[in-house]
C-alpha cells in the first residue's frame, strides 16, 4: 500500500511540475543581455543608458562584458545558444561578423529622427550605418604616459613612442595588429592618406613589423582597463589605450598620467544584434532608445566619445558629477582631432585574417 501511495505522490508531483508555467513555457527569460566592454565605459552606460531603459520599459538588463573579436560569437551561434541580444562591437569586427553572416541585418530606419525633425541620415556621421549595424560614438586608442617619467620633457609626437633613447622605458601596447602598424609607420613619416596603401604591400608591413621590432620590454595587453593600472603601478612609462579610460584615470582616481593626442585612431563603435539573439525585437527597441540625441548626449556627458549624432554633439556640455567641460575631452573635438588617423575599417574587414596571421607570427619566439 504504500508502495502504490509513492507512485501516486510521484505521478502527482510529476503532472504539476509538467502544468507549470516554468516547465511548459519555451519563451526565454525576461530581459535585455548586452554584451559590453566593462569599466569606466560600462559604467557610464548604466547611468545614460542602461537603467534608463530599464526604467522606461520595465525591462531588466543585464551586462555581460568581453574584449572585442568574433571568436566568442562563432561559437556561440554554431552551438546554438547565443545568450546576447545587443552586442557593443567595433565598426571593423561589425563589418567582418555581417560579411560572415553572424549578425542581422539592421535598417537606418531603426533609429529616431532629431529633436527638430532631421532626418537620421542626416543627422549620424558619414558611414554610420552599415547593413547589420548602427555607429552610435567615435572613441579613439590613443598612447598616454606618467608625467613624471621623463623630467624636463613630454612626448609630443607619436613617434615619441619608438623613441627610447630620449624617453626609456617599458611600453604597452594592445596585442593586436590594429593601430600598432598605423603608429609604426607614422613614426617614418608616412603622410595619414597612405597607411593603408602602404601596408597594403609586404614592404609596408615589413616596414611597420621592424619598427614594433625596435621596442624594448613591450607589456601586451587585452582588457581595456589594464593600461591605466600599468601605468599607474609604475610598471610601464607609454601604453595605449582607449581615450575615455585615461580620461577616467585621470579625473576620478587623480593618476599622474597624460594623453598624446597626435597619431589618436579614431574607430566607430556599434551597436548590433547577433543572429539568434533570443530577444532581436527587444533588442532593437533599445538600439532605438540607446542611440537618440538624448541618450547619446547623456553617454558622452560622462566619457568622453564622440556622439554619432550631429545633434547629440551641439548638447555635450560639462559633466554631471564634477562639472568638467567634456567637449574639450572627446576626441573629435577640432583640438584633439587635428592629426588624428581614421581607421579604414573597410580595409580590416578585408584584410584582418591575413594581417592578424602575419602579426601572430612576427609575435611568436
Amino acid at each position: 500500500m504504500a508502495q502504490v501511495e509513492r507512485y501516486f505522490a510521484v505521478a502527482l508531483a510529476l503532472l504539476l511540475a509538467a502544468l507549470s508555467p516554468t516547465a511548459t513555457s519555451n519563451e526565454p527569460e525576461d530581459g535585455l543581455t548586452v554584451l559590453s566592454w566593462g569599466g569606466a565605459y560600462e559604467r557610464a552606460q548604466q547611468l545614460a543608458l542602461f537603467a534608463p531603459f530599464s526604467e522606461a520599459t520595465g525591462k531588466v538588463v543585464r551586462v555581460e562584458r568581453y574584449n572585442g573579436g568574433l571568436d566568442g560569437l562563432r561559437h556561440a551561434i554554431e552551438s546554438g545558444e547565443v545568450p546576447w541580444d545587443v552586442i557593443d562591437m567595433t565598426r571593423s569586427d561589425a563589418l567582418a561578423a555581417c560579411d560572415e553572416g553572424l549578425l542581422q541585418p539592421l535598417s537606418p530606419t531603426l533609429v529616431d529622427s532629431a529633436p527638430d525633425g532631421t532626418p537620421p541620415e542626416q543627422d549620424f556621421i558619414d558611414g554610420a550605418f552599415d547593413r547589420c549595424s548602427i555607429t552610435h560614438t567615435v572613441f579613439a586608442t590613443v598612447v598616454a604616459y606618467r608625467r613624471d617619467a621623463f623630467p624636463g620633457k613630454r612626448p609630443t609626437s607619436i613617434g615619441d613612442l619608438f623613441d627610447q633613447q630620449r624617453f626609456p622605458g617599458p611600453r604597452a601596447l594592445q596585442r593586436t595588429p590594429e593601430v600598432n602598424l598605423e603608429w609604426a609607420l607614422l613614426s617614418y613619416r608616412v603622410p595619414r592618406e597612405e597607411l593603408y596603401g602602404l601596408l597594403s604591400t609586404q614592404r609596408g608591413l615589413r616596414l611597420a613589423l621592424k619598427r614594433l621590432d625596435s621596442l624594448d620590454n613591450i607589456h601586451w595587453w587585452e582588457a581595456g582597463d589594464v593600461p591605466p593600472r600599468l601605468l599607474a603601478e609604475g610598471e610601464v612609462v607609454m601604453a595605449s589605450g582607449y581615450n575615455g579610460r585615461f580620461f577616467d584615470a585621470i579625473v576620478n582616481r587623480n593618476l599622474p598620467i597624460e594623453i598624446l593626442w597626435d597619431g589618436q585612431v579614431q574607430e566607430h563603435e556599434t551597436w548590433v544584434v547577433p543572429q539568434g539573439a533570443p530577444h532581436p525585437e527587444l533588442a532593437r527597441n533599445f538600439i532605438r532608445f540607446a542611440t537618440t540625441t538624448e541618450r547619446l548626449a547623456a553617454l558622452a556627458s560622462r566619457i568622453p566619445y564622440g556622439p554619432a549624432r550631429h545633434s547629440a554633439a551641439m548638447q555635450v556640455t560639462t559633466h554631471p558629477d564634477n562639472g568638467m567641460d567634456m567637449r574639450l575631452h572627446i576626441p573629435t573635438h577640432p583640438l584633439n582631432a587635428e592629426r588624428a588617423v581614421t581607421k579604414d575599417d573597410d580595409w580590416y574587414a578585408r584584410t584582418y585574417q591575413r594581417i592578424r596571421e602575419r602579426f601572430d607570427e612576427w609575435l611568436s619566439p
